[in-house]
């Protein structure tokens, strides 16, 4: 994927792409190159040239550099540069892939041709705590550059990988502006402690917990905090490398069980200081509408008239809007003799589709890095990013009753209803489970402010020749309050109003020491590491609350003044800490760069683990085979590159609660006594948690079977892989044994869940002329999942919602099936009379319980993406599909909207009315609400146009991209939903919920129109 012919496509892209990626200068104002720096002397002499690849065509930015100076240039679109320099000097050319050249200058003009790289799989990858060049990586891992970011609205990186990476799976768990995200590598592992792979920031783990605080829950649920990785600005990001397997992740230990990505920022590069300026704007409408009945198809199916309100509304009409979004990124950067800086600041503000949804970003970079000593012995780096964000939140929780929150009420509210009535007041519904939904917006503030601080300081000193000492030192501290507030209102949801303030405090303090060693033994090559990992994770937080506060619009809000009006309700607040105390190594060994191992070993003590676990300790071996370089291989042309891969390993996963290993007690009347006889009733002491000082954490077993490869001249490149992936020791709340305090326990149970598949990434460069070029990449990932060993019967979570089905679950987990099946009954249609017809099971002529079935299952087999980019001359063209295929989803928005609503004064689906369903049919969850979420979609496109600068005759101007955008342009689908790619979080006990659609904020689509200027 990574090969000559990826880089061979910057050919004729625009000029905004190339610089990106090999942070070169642009053009100058004369119809050749940029100066970048000149010489007074009266030797120099203009120096003019071209450089080709080894087919003749010209290599647009590549880099031209003095050496021994800092004076250097990039190549235009025709390969052309002009240098000031002198006869006799050397010139460094290099370019991405292509080996670099030094050309001694002997004339006024040069011709320079480069070559690729002698190993196609030379490029350099991140990797945990270091580098490795991709020829020599025995594990899974797949790295992506700013070049194969997707243009759009991308709030936070996570998104940025979506349908680019094989066997990674982005899902949103709604729409609003800066949600959660749920990403998945190689399936779901994890029955409790969910699947979030972790996220490492320029060496910084982070801790995956939410940085701001739920919403309070006015009976509207709870909105969820959103997404943690918001904080950082994804124009700053260089690079997202994906750590799949254990061999890759194994150095992660008791984090890694669930994939490792690692998120790079960006650094200065050659030549003068380059400004970067990119903003754009765009209008985001909803992706859907959902076919319930309009106000004349209402009235032709009540059968009471009192029903027909004499309005007509189209409630979604009133509740969405067109979201508009600015963004603005300015950026600075330079590399100097003995180090480089980056610095950034950006601007967001975005409306979201609903009314008075918003994000507000604000952020901040600086990197900086320099070196001292003899040939640069000591480095020091600085990355630090600060960000503000500020949301403005709607009556939207994922947890919500059976009466739902906003989304829910405006799809079932009457289309005869009016908004306003005739005093020009919200319309008053006066029902207990439908609400005026325009009205339970206007009674509604929901604020939230977090501001977020990530650095580091890393220090590298070269203590012998092939021995380096490393420090890295990070703070990751974040302080959220969130207001929420609930007027005073007529319906029965909180009706004397009520505040709550949320304040969150977190910080993340890591400290790390470690030793790099590398070094040749005639054909045997070593790399050693060796080091030292301690992270120490703060939380706390408190809570205030009002209740009886004045009607909206009287006096000050609460969320400004507090004592201003209420009656305090309650005051707390909690203080946790944990810590994790780690010591790793690895070794990396190639011999003549044929045969590769790689062998790894982390041993974490972690403080939310039992007394008799405190640690745990987590191998990995691996073997590599570079093929291409067997002579029986180097004298066939059409075999570029090929490498084979054998890994083993154990990961873990630590993401449970803390302190669920000890006891815990409180004070209760329920456990009280009388000690005098006065009567008066004395608290006892009741246990609430059952100490397990065994508990330890989940182990992921995996192993993963390889190749890469290029063929044709580079013509096809790409990887494919298979994995099998167990967890086993899956920690649950489980019943406690006979006589136990509390009825039940945390344990490490025996089950298994194991997931296995095959991946693959392909691409070729189809076409590459001198005025044209087309590349392809596709990749996809099979997926099978099972549970097996449960020692229980079966566990139960998704919780739907509707009317009489409080207590209902869909998923179960159970062995022999796949994590995330439903359980419910079978649909097979209705009988003559509207009614519903669902399968006897057990034939006994009564439909209950006992005729539910299993049906699997929500994750989907099948995953793939599509990207494709093209250019001609000056434009671009750049496509990126995504989809998949095999999975569920229960669609609980439709269970909602059942046809019985017909008869409460409440809006029904379309679909239900005209298939003839009875009005007397009882919401019941079965298959009549599963559908497949099968899909195809044209997730993101782009056009794009670099003006040519140098026919402005402005020697500041060193580029101008012009470009249009779309995200979610189209998806091809069966699911009658709002987006087939969601998933609510809708959890029972603690067991994390699969495949549930409950009315989230729906997903939208986005067109976009944007500028980047290069000074």
């Amino acid at each position: 994927m990574y090969t000559k012919f990826n880089f061979l496509i910057l050919k004729n892209l625009t000029f905004l792409i190339v610089s990106l990626l090999v942070c070169q200068t642009g053009y100058s104002s004369n119809d050749i190159s940029t100066k970048i720096s000149h010489s007074n002397s009266n030797l120099q002499k203009t120096i003019q040239g071209k450089i080709v690849d080894e087919t003749g065509l010209p290599l647009l930015g590549a880099s031209i550099l003095l050496k021994d100076t800092t004076t250097g240039v990039s190549a235009n679109f025709d390969g052309e540069f002009s240098i000031e320099a002198e006869i006799g000097q050397t010139l460094q050319i290099s370019f991405i892939g292509y080996e670099t050249k030094a050309v001694i200058i002997d004339s006024n003009f040069l011709n320079i041709t480069l070559y690729p790289s002698s190993a196609v799989l030379n490029e350099v990858l991140i990797v945990g705590y270091g580098q490795q060049k991709k020829s020599d990586l025995t594990g899974a891992v797949t790295q992506l550059s700013s070049n194969d970011f997707k243009e759009g609205i991308n709030i936070s990186p996570d998104n940025l990988i979506q349908g680019k990476v094989s066997g990674v799976r982005v899902i949103q768990s709604s729409g609003e502006p800066g949600a959660g995200v749920d990403v998945s590598i190689r399936g779901v592992g994890s029955i409790r402690s969910g699947s979030t792979p972790l996220f490492v920031v320029d060496g910084v783990p982070l801790s995956n917990s939410s940085v701001s605080s739920e919403s309070p829950d006015f009976g509207l649920g709870n909105s969820s905090a959103k997404n943690p990785l918001n904080f950082l600005n994804t124009s700053d990001i260089a690079s997202i490398t994906v750590l799949k397997d254990a061999s890759a992740a194994a150095i992660y230990g008791a984090r890694g069980s669930n994939g490792v990505v690692i998120i790079t920022t960006k650094q200065g590069k050659t030549g003068e200081a380059s400004i970067t300026v990119d903003s754009y704007l765009s209008v985001s409408s909803v992706i859907k509408k959902i076919d319930v009945l309009t106000a004349n198809e209402y009235r032709n199916a009540i059968t009471d008239n009192a029903y027909d309100h004499g309005g007509a509304t189209d409630w979604q009409d009133e509740l969405f809007r067109n979201g508009v979004t600015q963004s603005n990124n300015f950026s600075f950067s330079k590399k100097t003799e003995s180090g480089n800086y980056y610095t950034s600041l950006s601007l967001m503000d975005q409306d979201g589709i609903v009314e008075n949804s918003t994000f507000k970003r604000a952020t901040a970079r600086l990197n900086a890095e320099e070196s001292f000593f003899d040939n640069k012995r000591l480095k020091v780096k600085v990355n630090l990013t600060a960000s503000q964000i500020d949301e403005t939140g709607i009556p939207n929780g994922a947890d919500a009753g059976s009466d739902g929150q906003l989304i829910i009420h405006a799809l079932m509210a009457n289309p005869t209803q009016p908004v306003f009535n005739e005093d020009g007041e919200y319309t008053n519904f006066n029902l207990n489970q439908n609400y005026n939904p325009m009205y339970l917006l206007d009674i509604y503030d929901d604020h939230t402010s977090t501001l977020r601080v990530l650095g580091n300081v890393e220090a590298s000193f070269r203590i012998i020749d092939g021995l380096d000492y490393k420090f890295n030192y990070g703070v990751d501290r974040s302080v959220s309050e969130r207001n929420s507030t609930i007027y005073p209102n007529v319906t029965d949801r909180t009706p004397e109003g009520a505040y709550v303030q949320n304040n969150l405090d977190s910080q993340n303090t890591l400290m790390e020491h470690y030793l790099t060693y590398n070094f040749n033994v005639n054909k045997n090559n070593f790399e050693v590491l060796g080091g030292f990992s301690y992270q120490k994770f703060n939380f706390s937080g408190t809570t205030f609350s009002l209740t009886g506060i004045d009607d909206k619009d009287t006096g000050v809000a609460p969320e400004y003044d507090p004592g201003y009006s209420g009656i305090q309700n309650g005051v707390s607040g909690y203080a946790q800490e944990n810590e994790l105390q780690s010591y790793f190594g690895r070794l990396n060994y190639n011999y003549s760069d044929k045969y590769l191992v790689t062998a790894s070993l982390r041993s974490d003590g972690s403080t939310r683990f039992g007394e008799n676990n405190k640690y745990g300790y987590f191998p990995s071996f691996a073997l590599g085979w570079n093929l291409d370089q067997e002579q029986f291989l180097k004298e066939l042309d059409n075999i570029s590159a090929l490498k084979l891969r054998l890994s083993w390993g154990q990961t873990g996963n630590q993401e449970v609660s803390n302190k669920i290993t000890q006891a815990s007690y409180s004070q209760s009347a329920s456990g009280g006594y009388y000690l005098y006889d006065d009567y008066n009733l004395i608290n006892g002491i009741v246990v609430n948690r059952t100490a397990n000082p065994d508990l330890k954490w989940e182990v992921v077993t995996q192993l993963n079977v390889g190749a890469d490869f290029s063929l044709w001249n580079n013509r096809l490149y790409g990887s494919l892989d298979y994995y099998n992936k167990t967890t086993t020791d899956a920690i649950l709340n489980i019943p406690a044994e006979p006589l136990s305090p509390t009825t039940t326990v945390w344990k490490n149970i025996d089950g298994k869940i194991v997931n296995k598949g095959f991946e693959f990434s392909l691409g070729s460069q189809l076409i590459s002329t001198d005025h044209f070029s087309w590349s392809l990449d596709v990749n996809g990932a099979t997926l099978d999942n099972e549970v097996q060993d449960l020692p229980v019967s079966e566990l139960y979570s998704g919780s739907v919602a509707g009317p009489g089905l409080s207590g209902v679950a869909a998923n179960i987990y159970k062995s022999g099936y796949e994590a995330g099946s439903f359980f419910m009954l079978k649909h097979l249609g209705f009988d003559d009379d509207g009614t519903d017809i669902f399968e006897d099971t057990n034939n006994d002529d009564v439909i209950n319980s006992d005729d539910r079935q299993i049906f699997e299952g929500a994750l989907p087999n099948f995953t793939y993406g599509i990207n494709t980019n093209l250019s001609y001359k000056r434009w671009d063209l750049s496509l990126a599909f995504i989809g998949q295929t095999g999975g569920l989803l229960v669609n609980n928005t439709n269970l909602a909207l059942n046809i019985n609503n017909i008869v409460s004064d409440r809006n029904v689906l379309t679909e239900f009315y005209e298939e003839g369903a009875s009005y007397a049919n009882t919401p019941q969850l079965s298959t009549l609400y599963l559908e497949k979420s099968n899909f195809f979609r044209l997730n993101n496109a782009r056009i794009g146009y670099s003006l040519d600068t140098t026919k402005l005759n402005l020697q500041w101007l060193k580029g101008l991209n012009f470009y249009v955008s779309g995200q979610n342009l189209f998806t091809i689908t069966n699911y009658s939903g709002y987006d087939p790619l969601v998933n609510s979080p809708r959890a029972t006990n603690g067991n994390q919920s699969i495949g549930i659609d409950y009315t989230t904020y729906p997903s939208s689509k986005t067109y976009m129109l944007g500028a980047t200027l290069k000074l």
